[in-house]
């Protein structure tokens, strides 16, 4: 992690206050800005924020509700909104978007945070459970396709009886 990937961390944990970050966010240049906006993004996808995190997290932010960045996020798929706020070109719309992605990255963290890391967590906790889930799906996935290819072996031997009935009813007919 360097050291933007930390302060961003920072805000959104509440260990830093926002004004320091929006601080620190002017003084980026646009191209920057951008990168930083679309790395939040990321990272709430990544959290799992969901649609019912939008409210709080307008209401965490300071945004009114009227608000570009909060409007889009009360909309549609979080994750398509999400890219949409991310995107957002003038340098007002920009800062209440990095105020509101901070706030929405605080909110999935702390839930993923209080799910994930109840006894306790460190940085090398969350590559575990992706690590651990990535398991899951594949063994989930594995096993499924032995369902299948079961499926597939009594339809196949169910084939290959019908004719053998069809002829032994055929001879006594």
């Amino acid at each position: 992690m360097n050291k933007r990937d930390v302060l961003l961390n920072e805000l959104a944990q509440g260990l830093r206050p926002i004004s320091e970050g929006i601080e620190w966010f002017d003084g980026r240049g646009q191209e920057e800005q951008f990168q930083v906006l679309l790395f939040l993004r990321h990272h709430c996808v990544q959290a799992r924020a969901i649609t019912e995190d939008a409210p709080e997290s307008i209401r965490r932010s300071g945004l009114r509700p009227t608000h570009t960045p909060a409007v889009l996020i009360s909309r549609g798929r979080i994750d398509e909104q999400l890219g949409k706020i991310a995107g957002l070109a003038p340098l007002d719309e920009r800062r209440k978007a990095f105020r509101l992605l901070i706030a929405v990255l605080a909110i999935a963290d702390g839930r993923r945070r209080e799910r994930f890391c109840s006894g306790g967590c460190s940085p090398l906790v969350a590559p575990t459970v992706r690590r651990l889930t990535a398991q899951h799906r594949t063994l989930k996935a594995t096993s499924q396709s032995n369902v299948f290819q079961v499926a597939d072996q009594s339809h196949q031997k169910s084939q290959w009886r019908a004719p053998v009935i069809r002829s032994a009813y055929a001879a006594s007919v």
